[in-house]
């Protein structure tokens, strides 16, 4: 090969070079990629995958919305489940609840010499509530109310009905808690039953007339 011919090779391959080195390096830089494309984001969509940062003006709002929806709904449920725990501590499982003073006063009925002579025997005793379309005893609600007066102090009423093989009554309870004082005390409680006398199982009233000496033509007699 004649030397003009190497030299317009030598030429070509290095101009070639040149182009490749141009354009990979290109200034120094790569080319960059294009953004990625995402799915456009609503509230009803949005899962949360996409970056803060990569959500236009709209989605962002939508996101917000969604969040504070959610985060609403959390406080909510949490709400309730609180709610629920407290109705159910105060009603059922707290020591002051009216389902525990009917259960310590069906109890108190079972375990009387004469509520068992009129009612029967104590195991087959049974306590339900209000007559009701319910044809299950446990199920019928307790009537009871509590009044608060001005003072402070609480009063309990409630009343049930009892069953046994001899004879169906009525129990009635009232109870007493002054402010201050931790829990209720009994102001009387007794069991009626049609064609008996009344029995008392609890009565105030009467201890504290018997504990309150009279007075005869101005003389205390004990």
């Amino acid at each position: 090969m004649s030397a003009p011919a190497r030299l317009v090779r030598s030429s070509r391959s290095s101009i070639s070079c040149l182009r490749a080195y141009a354009t990979q390096t290109s200034l120094g830089t790569t080319p960059s990629t294009p953004p990625h494309k995402h799915k456009r984001v609503t509230i009803l969509n949005d899962d949360g995958r996409v970056r803060w940062g990569d959500l236009t003006a709209t989605e962002k709002v939508a996101r917000t919305t969604q969040q504070s929806f959610n985060f609403t709904l959390i406080a909510g449920g949490a709400a309730a489940t609180v709610a629920v725990f407290t109705l159910l501590y105060t009603d059922v499982f707290s020591p002051d609840s009216t389902t525990a003073h009917f259960n310590r006063a069906v109890d108190r009925v079972r375990a009387d010499e004469a509520c068992v002579a009129i009612l029967g025997d104590s195991k087959q005793i049974t306590a339900y509530g209000e007559q009701s379309w319910n044809k299950w005893r446990r199920n019928r609600p307790i009537a009871s109310r509590i009044e608060t007066d001005k003072m402070g102090t609480e009063r309990l009423h409630m009343h049930f009905n009892v069953s046994g093989p001899l004879n169906e009554g009525v129990v009635q309870l009232f109870m007493v808690k002054r402010q201050g004082e931790g829990s209720f005390n009994y102001g009387h409680l007794a069991l009626d039953v049609p064609g008996h006398q009344r029995v008392y199982l609890e009565n105030a009233d009467v201890e504290k007339k018997k504990a309150t000496p009279g007075k005869i033509f101005g003389v205390r007699w004990t």
